[in-house]
């Protein structure tokens, strides 16, 4: 089973001469389908129960759109029921696939048997005891029964989708696999402030107005839009510049998920378009109905190996469990009611009719990081790759921003403040600088808040760099070292912060 590379088919059984088990478990290529199949009935009480939720399945899935897959519960207990093969496809999306089978009237009592692996398909033998990997609804996937699995719930598959959490373990090292052999990792994608910004049309200032006649049509091919016009959403959506080129590149190195704190339909509606014709994410979009952890996100979710898994996200605090993954991305502030919702006092892009430049922007530095991370944790080409860790590679990588540079400090911090103990400082140092409380000839930069202090002074008679803290929040954001001259203490003054600095 992987994500984005395999699908699993689950096969019913039907009655056989032989009463010996049959599994089989192939494996193809990487776009290929891994079939399991159990010859073998299952005595079980509940089996019929089964068989007209799988027949109630089907029907509700023929009826819907290809956008969501809602399960309803079985009505019917003692429906006939025709075979059916359920490809469960790791990238997401369930299929329900009908495959009528004639058969005589006296054999109507086949009962669907599903399983994951050749394995776990012998637990529907009468003589080994159903371990219960994983169920839809209250129904164990593999032998029938009404069970309460304890475990993780994979909503965005397929509503009342779960599986324990030894089959999740187990699920997670199989696409491990795959997905290496395609030289891929997976990649999860923050919405709002990440990869777009959007705003309610009642939050529009006089000044945005102009915005409303250049939105892209919602009908035909929206992948040559930017700004669109959500109006049954009351909405308006701004695409983060670069996108479409970033989404296009990354696709190639990762498999990739989105993960917003917004609602299923929101997510579904945005992905709709950042991915109009499905290419990138399928059915991985992950809202906030399917987090297991209120207002936080984690990876519970994400059938991925956590040591192949990168995330994009604007809110470091929303990954408290997975912060070493994280690539924190500066925020995209369009509209001027995200730059409200931050208590930003700066105008927003859209009121100076401006916008993230393409080539230069902050998806386009992201990028880069992404390639360089790839790159490192398939270097070599070597089959093993067990040791390889992306949370360790993007460190890695961010040491190299600032390598070469020596601070040092000078009323930045407060004074009851231990330098080695402030964020600013373990910031500076994640991302390859040299920190020091006191300047010598080695020092390459003086961080200050004041044109006045000693530690200023000497930098300006020795001819080092005079930067305020925000060179070194910008480089964290951005993921790369920026010039100087953008981050004088001149510009500080023109800004009029208020920062509250005392001489440490």
């Amino acid at each position: 089973m992987s994500i984005g590379a395999s699908t699993i088919t689950v096969t019913p059984s039907t009655p056989t001469p032989s009463s010996e088990t049959k599994s089989r478990f192939e494996r193809r290529t990487p776009n290929s389908k891994m079939s399991v199949a159990s010859d073998s009935p299952v005595h079980s009480s509940s089996s019929d129960d089964l068989a007209a939720f799988l027949e109630t399945e089907l029907d509700s899935d023929s009826d819907s759109s290809s956008e969501s897959f809602p399960i309803e519960q079985a009505h019917d207990a003692d429906a006939q029921v025709s075979n059916h093969s359920i490809a469960l496809a790791f990238d997401g999306t369930i299929m329900l696939k009908r495959q009528k089978l004639e058969y005589p009237e006296d054999e109507t009592e086949n009962v669907a048997s599903l399983a994951f692996s050749g394995e776990i398909s012998e637990a529907s033998s009468s003589k080994v005891p159903c371990e219960h990997p994983g169920t839809f609804g209250n129904m164990c996937f593999v032998c029938g029964q009404k069970v309460e699995v304890t475990g993780v719930s994979f909503g965005y598959i397929h509503k009342g989708f779960k599986l324990q959490q030894d089959e999740v373990t187990r699920l997670r090292d199989i696409d491990m696999k795959a997905l290496q052999s395609q030289r891929k990792l997976c990649l999860v994608l923050d919405l709002d402030h990440t990869l777009l910004n959007s705003t309610v049309l009642r939050d529009l200032k006089p000044e945005e107005e102009y915005l409303k006649s250049h939105t892209h049509s919602l009908q035909g091919d929206v992948s040559g839009g930017d700004i669109f016009m959500l109006e049954f959403m009351h909405m308006m959506t701004k695409l983060r510049p670069f996108v479409h080129s970033f989404l296009k590149e990354a696709s190639k190195m990762f498999v990739m998920y989105i993960y917003t704190m917004g609602d299923r339909p929101y997510a579904r509606q945005m992905a709709k378009l950042l991915d109009p014709k499905g290419e990138y994410f399928g059915e991985r979009i992950i809202s906030r109905d399917d987090g297991t952890v209120k207002h936080q996100k984690s990876l519970d979710v994400v059938l991925g190996q956590e040591k192949a898994v990168l995330i994009l996200d604007d809110t470091e605090n929303a990954w408290p469990g997975q912060k070493d993954n994280l690539i924190v991305i500066e925020r995209y502030h369009f509209f001027a009611s995200s730059c409200k919702q931050f208590d930003h006092r700066f105008q927003s892009l859209s009121q100076l009719k401006s916008d993230e430049s393409e080539p230069e922007g902050v998806l386009s530095a992201v990028l880069k990081v992404l390639k360089q991370t790839h790159s490192l944790f398939f270097q070599d080409g070597g089959e093993d790759l067990s040791s390889r860790d992306v949370r360790s590679l993007l460190k890695q990588v961010r040491k190299e921003i600032l390598k070469g540079c020596k601070v040092v400090f000078s009323r930045v911090f407060p004074t009851k403040c231990q330098a080695e103990d402030h964020p600013l400082w373990r910031v500076a140092e994640g991302l390859g600088a040299t920190c020091a409380t006191e300047v010598d000839a080695s020092v390459t930069h003086v961080v200050a808040m004041d044109v006045g202090t000693e530690k200023v002074r000497w930098a300006i008679r020795e001819k080092k760099f005079v930067v305020h803290r925000g060179w070194i929040d910008a480089a964290n954001y951005l993921w790369k070292k920026q010039p100087e001259d953008n981050f004088g203490l001149e510009q500080l003054k023109k800004q009029g912060t208020d920062d509250v600095t005392v001489e440490k």
